[in-house]
């Protein structure tokens, strides 16, 4: 059981990191090389993706939270101390600008308040991915460590 909800929490977290590297770099890109339909078409694609991105990342705090209740020391502790901020980051900034710019991409309004608020959800997304790849790391570095200790 230990092996499978450790299985569950790897694919979750891996799979909601390539998601929000995708709406990332599709952002950064189509912005920078795109036309306005395809920033439309981008902000679209994200506004669905986003609700298989949600019930990824619940799924990685719950395993997460399963595997390791009350860790006190280590990379366990940085982890579990990154995701509070991974989510509020989430759900109070990157959400709600997923939806408002699909919203003003459909109206065609390309203007300072879409590019404002498309450069604070770039800043957020980069934000989430280093603290996401930072427990990548160390869940990596915990598995070779175990790893190590069995050998």
């Amino acid at each position: 059981m230990k092996k499978r909800l450790a299985t569950l929490h790897r694919t979750a977290a891996c799979s909601a990191f390539l998601m929000i590297f995708t709406f990332f770099s599709s952002s950064l890109l189509v912005e920078l090389f795109g036309s306005e339909q395809d920033i439309f078409f981008v902000k679209t694609a994200i506004s669905y993706a986003v609700w298989v991105l949600v019930p990824l990342m619940a799924v990685t705090g719950i395993t997460g939270a399963k595997m390791a209740p009350n860790p006190r020391k280590g990379p366990l502790v940085n982890k579990k101390k990154r995701m509070p901020i991974v989510a509020a980051n989430g759900l109070l900034i990157l959400l709600p600008a997923a939806f408002y710019l699909q919203h003003l991409a459909a109206l065609g309004q390309f203007d300072m308040i879409f590019y404002a608020v498309q450069g604070i959800e770039l800043v957020a997304g980069f934000i989430n991915l280093t603290l996401m790849g930072l427990s990548i790391r160390d869940a990596r570095s915990l598995k070779r460590s175990s790893v190590r200790k069995a050998a």
